[in-house]
C-alpha cells in the first residue's frame, strides 16, 4: 500500500526510489532454465540464455545493469544486445543472477499484461528490423523490451498508480493512455523510465532508441509498441491497418503482404483484410 507521502510523489522521486529496488524476474524465465537444462543434459549455450532473457523485461535490465558494470571495469564496448550480456558476464554467473532473483507474481493481471506487450513488441521490432538489414536487430528488440521499464516497475513496486490510469481509461475519463498517467499519478510512466534509465547509466544507445529520437530505428521501436498494445486489445483492432501502413511508410522494402505476416497472432484471413485494409490507407495517402 501507498503512503500518503507516496501518493504525492513526482516522477523524481519514484525513480530515485525504484532505482535502489532488486529487481524481480518472472518465474517462467527459472522454470525455463531448468526446463532447458533437464533436455540437454548439462549447459547451455549462450544464445539459449540470451533467448530466455529476451522474453523477460525484468530479467533483462538486471542482465544489462550487471553485464555493464562488468563492462565498465573492463573498459569494453557498450552491451546492448541479450547476447552480448551474456557473454559479458559468462553463462555461469547468469545462471547463479537468474536463479537468486526474487519472483514477480504473475496473477498480476496489469502486471502480465505490461510484461506480455513489452515481450510482443520486442518480437516484432526484431522482425521489422530484419527486413532493413538493420546491422542488429536484436539492438532495437532489447531497447523496445526495455521502453516501458518505468510502467512494469510500478506494477510490481506500486501497483495502485497503474491500476488508476488504467482505471481512468477504462471509465472515459481519459481518452489515451498518457492523459490516464498525467490525470491519475502526476507523470507519464515514459518519462519514468527514461529517468531510471539515466540513473543506471544504460548504454547511449539503447536509452536514445527509448527515448524517441526521430530515426527509423526509433521509429520501428515505438510502432512496435502501439502495435503490440493494439494486437493485445484485439485482432479486430481499428488501429492495425494504421500502424502496417506506418510499418511500410518506415521499411518500403517490405510489401505489406511481409509485414503482416510478421504481426504475431493474426490468421491468414485477418492479415488480408488488415493489409487490403492499408492499402486503401496508403492510396489515399498518395504512397503505394
Amino acid at each position: 500500500m501507498l503512503t500518503d507521502h507516496q501518493k504525492h510523489w513526482g516522477v523524481g522521486q519514484w525513480s530515485t526510489f525504484l532505482v535502489e529496488r532488486e529487481l524481480p524476474v518472472m518465474p517462467r524465465s527459472k522454470a525455463m532454465l531448468r526446463t532447458l537444462e533437464e533436455q540437454r543434459d548439462g549447459a547451455l549455450a549462450a544464445r539459449e540464455l540470451a533467448d530466455i532473457a529476451s522474453r523477460d523485461p525484468f530479467l533483462c535490465l538486471r542482465l544489462l545493469r550487471a553485464a555493464e558494470k562488468r563492462r565498465t571495469r573492463k573498459l569494453g564496448h557498450d552491451t546492448t544486445t541479450t547476447l552480448a550480456a551474456v557473454m559479458q558476464l559468462g553463462t555461469d554467473t547468469f545462471r547463479h543472477l537468474l536463479l537468486d532473483s526474487p519472483e514477480t507474481d504473475e496473477s498480476s493481471p496489469g502486471l502480465s499484461a505490461c510484461e506480455g506487450r513489452s515481450v510482443l513488441a520486442s518480437q516484432l521490432a526484431v522482425l521489422w528490423s530484419s527486413a532493413r538489414a538493420d546491422i542488429s536487430p536484436e539492438e532495437v528488440g532489447m531497447a523496445t523490451l526495455l521502453a516501458d521499464t518505468g510502467e512494469l516497475m510500478l506494477w510490481f513496486f506500486a501497483p495502485e498508480l497503474p491500476q488508476a490510469a488504467v482505471d481512468a481509461l477504462a471509465s472515459g475519463r481519459a481518452h489515451r493512455s498518457v492523459e490516464a498517467q498525467q490525470m491519475t499519478c502526476g507523470f507519464h510512466f515514459h518519462d519514468l523510465t527514461m529517468r531510471c534509465a539515466e540513473m543506471w547509466a544504460l548504454p547511449h544507445l539503447l536509452t536514445e532508441l527509448i527515448r524517441g529520437v526521430d530515426n527509423v530505428r526509433a521509429n520501428i521501436s515505438r510502432l512496435s509498441l502501439d502495435t503490440a498494445r493494439h494486437l493485445m486489445a484485439g485482432f479486430d483492432n481499428p488501429a492495425l491497418p494504421f500502424d502496417l501502413a506506418e510499418a511500410h511508410k518506415l521499411i518500403p522494402q517490405a510489401s505489406l503482404e511481409w509485414l503482416a505476416a510478421r504481426m504475431i497472432g493474426l490468421d491468414d484471413e485477418r492479415q488480408i483484410g488488415i493489409v487490403i485494409q492499408a492499402q486503401l490507407l496508403l492510396a489515399d495517402s498518395g504512397q503505394h
